[in-house]
């Protein structure tokens, strides 16, 4: 089996509102590149890649002569191809890779008959456990704003109705420091049994972020995620702050993960498959996560059905798995693949069953998301559409205004 052919196409698929973020916002939509890395024997390998509200096609079309005639399983080869360490420092090559790499498992399990869970060892577990994941939001066509304690604590209700969470994060960094801490603490109160996370993507001074830390001690905390920037940060924080520290920002490599062995600064590691360059490396890093007692979780950056299923084979086959994982995907309207958005159950998904990933593309749905796209473009990630001219420092001090309510055309 050699690769024949790869096909890129940008889609659009709508959220039901903006999301907020401390660095910017997702306006509306998630902007996705959909890959199909067609095989010398007719099948066809899906992978899919983020990109900060940005298509990546043009990229995805310049590995083609790179791997034209390459053999999917040869995937040891396929990193070095793509993502030659010195090569790579000219361009972000991982994130490539983690799409071609979905795709290449995807055509082994087709070719072999058996489910991508199957080809990283076997699943130890036949769904995956899921957080809420929480945002800010402005209103929009159906859905209401999302800003005040009242707001989110009604909006957490009705995901836990629908989806059965029991694990909620909250995405911060939006408003300031003390304001968030009154809508994480009435989260608390209104869900006394169930787990919470906090994630403001690393906008705290470290001031800020043991101070913060200090006053949820007393919560059911699963962990407080990138409260402050940096490895040296987080461990000034994780000494005084007795609440376990999380990152998806600066352990998303090897050499970051051997730094935080020798000088712990982060009690939890985030695996993103994209991040990290595909589900491979992530279930390596697991396995040295297990040997040094480090928790994992796997983390979200903005997925379709298609990076969804990577998450849920990673999922399935981590022993050391102990938290929900993070994930957008009931923020979607809709999805690209057949059958539409997978369904939660008791908090949970089941880990696809059928050959390769076990997803594949609505034709029409792609279509009509790619015409999305064209339509309305891309958007950049670290800017707010609320917020003309505003752009985020680390640490941040221009945070938005609580008693602002604003609605933005999704």
């Amino acid at each position: 089996m050699k690769i024949a052919d790869i096909r890129a196409t940008t889609v659009a698929v709508p959220l039901e509102a903006p999301l907020r973020h401390s660095n910017g916002a997702h306006w509306g939509r998630f902007v996705r590149t959909i890959i199909e890395v067609e095989a010398d024997n007719g099948l066809v390998g899906l992978g899919e890649m983020g990109g900060g509200g940005e298509s990546a096609e043009a990229a995805f079309k310049a590995l083609v002569p790179y791997l034209e005639g390459h053999d999917p399983f040869q995937l040891e080869a396929l990193r070095f191809k793509i993502a030659n360490p010195t090569a790579s420092l000219y361009n972000n090559r991982t994130q490539l890779l983690a799409a071609i790499e979905f795709a290449c498992l995807d055509l082994i399990g087709q070719h072999l008959g058996v489910p991508v869970h199957d080809l990283l060892g076997g699943r130890v577990r036949d769904a995956v456990p899921f957080a809420s994941y929480l945002f800010f939001r402005y209103a929009a066509e159906g859905h209401d704003e999302i800003r005040t304690p009242e707001q989110l604590v009604a909006h957490t209700a009705r995901l836990k109705e629908a989806h059965g969470f029991t694990v909620h994060k909250l995405k911060g960094g939006v408003f300031p420091p003390d304001y968030e801490l009154e809508c994480y603490r009435a989260l608390a109160a209104a869900f006394p049994a169930d787990q919470l996370r906090y994630d403001p993507n690393a906008v705290l001074s470290v001031a800020e972020g043991v101070r913060f830390g200090r006053a949820v001690e007393n919560l059911n905390n699963d962990y407080l995620e990138d409260p402050v920037w940096g490895l040296e940060g987080l461990k000034t924080v994780r000494e005084q702050v007795r609440v376990p520290i999380a990152t998806n920002t600066v352990v998303v490599n090897f050499e970051q993960l051997a730094a935080n062995v020798m000088r712990r600064g982060v009690d939890v590691v985030l695996l993103d498959t994209t991040f990290w360059g595909g589900i491979r490396p992530c279930v390596k890093a697991a396995g040295v996560c297990e040997t040094f007692q480090l928790g994992v979780a796997v983390h979200s950056s903005g997925e379709l059905g298609i990076q969804l299923a990577t998450m849920l084979h990673l999922g399935a086959v981590l022993p050391n798995l102990t938290y929900a994982a993070d994930a957008h995907y009931h923020q979607l309207r809709d999805d690209v693949i057949e059958g539409g958005k997978m369904a939660y159950s008791e908090g949970a998904i089941p880990v696809p069953s059928g050959p390769g990933l076990g997803v594949r593309l609505d034709k029409e749905r792609v279509a009509r998301y790619a015409e999305l796209y064209r339509e309305l473009g891309g958007y950049p990630y670290d800017r707010d559409p609320g917020r003309p001219g505003w752009y985020a420092t680390v640490p941040n001090e221009r945070f938005a205004d609580p008693d602002i309510s604003q609605e933005i055309a999704p």
